[in-house]
């Protein structure tokens, strides 16, 4: 076979084939704007990975006002609120009351399926299972995309505009010199323990537990699959827990003088799930844009990840749009400060979620009592709710 390079050329090069690189994708399809994906995991692999899935208002707008699908609306689940349970006693923050809006719960994976079957149908050209994935000339004219496809062949995608949204660990971020990126994070000292089980709800809606036992939250993903994670050290061996020993230790941390208790089922899947907090500043290297978990992460406790990553997509495409239309690179040029700004306030968010419902080990008692408080004055005022529910639904799309 020739190792002669195939040259593909387009105006937008996107590195990364899940929700945000496909997103950007079809918004610029409609736009008229020519794009190539190129996604190193195959489509099964993505479609079977489970992952999390609240979404914003805005992002459902999204899926289904720029006709990529409306099963968000068919087979998702509307939530209008959570319930933030300490002391043993569960507190409602209601969305639809404090903020009139609700978020929906919809897998990530099923997001991932509406994406893709949009860009087939609408003829999209996306490189699945690509190895050798590599970037370079990023501050050229022609920043460019290498890679090996599925059929063992060599190509080279010459593009105007290079997107990274190929994940925290892609080659994207890391292409940028060290003295021209600032790497800002924080780790956490402990980690989610995940179960998948087939039960039935045990909650309408999802329940965040502060507990002197450590952290849970009781997720939903159908009538009949569920999804819960209690709080765990990073190291933490799923291999050294039976399932009895999991039940255990998830009902002595929901346990209270309410009764509760959780629906057992079979437990299926198992995982530890490690977290931090991260911002790559600035978003932009030369004509690279980095958008999703590419420029940033955060802890699941908020439920931004996917949302921010929408939110990214949604300045990238209307800055790329602009530049097209224009001729301008005003938007391209301010682009990360103003993704940056959402960013950086859903970081706070998900932060203080993150430190107020979670035990750190060698915490005091005093500041355990502190949590407390804290969690106490949160439901007890109405604008302290009120943010929880802003900023958990999402903000507006200034």
């Amino acid at each position: 076979m020739s190792r002669t390079p195939e040259i593909l050329t387009t105006q937008v090069g996107i590195v990364g084939g899940g929700p945000a690189g496909l997103m950007l994708s079809h918004l610029l399809a409609k736009a008229g704007i020519d794009s190539i994906v190129v996604e190193k995991r195959d489509h099964e692999t993505i479609r079977t990975t489970h992952r999390a899935g609240i979404l914003e208002h805005g992002s459902v707008s999204m899926l289904v006002d720029s006709g990529v699908a409306d099963r968000v609306l068919t087979t998702g689940h509307k939530h209008e609120g959570i319930d933030l349970r300490f002391g043993g006693e569960s507190h409602r923050i209601d969305f639809t009351d404090l903020v009139g809006e609700a978020v929906w719960l919809y897998p990530q994976n099923e997001v991932f399926v509406d994406l893709a079957a949009a860009r087939e149908r609408d003829g999209g050209q996306v490189y699945w299972s690509v190895t050798d994935t590599a970037v370079r000339d990023q501050t050229t004219d022609t920043p460019t995309i290498t890679f090996t496809g599925a059929d063992g062949r060599a190509r080279e995608i010459h593009c105007d505009i290079l997107v990274g949204a190929d994940g925290s660990h892609g080659v994207s971020k890391w292409s940028i010199p060290q003295d021209q990126r600032v790497d800002n994070f924080v780790e956490y000292p402990f980690a989610w323990f995940g179960i998948l089980v087939e039960a039935p709800p045990s909650a309408d809606e999802l329940i965040y537990c502060n507990s002197e036992h450590g952290f849970a939250l009781i997720s939903q993903r159908d009538a009949n699959v569920q999804r819960m994670y209690f709080q765990c050290s990073p190291d933490e061996d799923v291999d050294e827990w039976t399932d009895q020993a999991i039940w255990a230790e998830l009902q002595k941390r929901l346990d209270g003088p309410d009764g509760f208790q959780l629906k057992q089922g079979r437990i299926f899947d198992k995982t530890v799930l490690r977290f931090r907090s991260y911002v790559c500043e600035p978003l932009r290297y030369g004509n690279m844009f980095l958008a999703g978990d590419a420029g940033h992460t955060v802890p699941p406790t908020g439920a931004k990840g996917l949302n921010l990553a929408f939110a990214d997509v949604r300045v990238l495409f209307e800055s790329i749009e602009f530049f097209y239309s224009t001729g301008s690179t005003k938007l391209l040029d301010t682009y990360s400060d103003r993704a940056l700004q959402r960013i950086w306030k859903a970081q706070n968010f998900s932060y203080w979620m993150t430190s107020m419902l979670h035990t750190r080990a060698d915490a005091s008692s005093f500041e355990h009592k502190r949590q407390l408080g804290e969690l106490a004055g949160v439901v007890a005022s109405r604008p302290g709710s009120a943010y929880l529910a802003e900023a958990y639904t999402g903000w507006p799309n200034a």
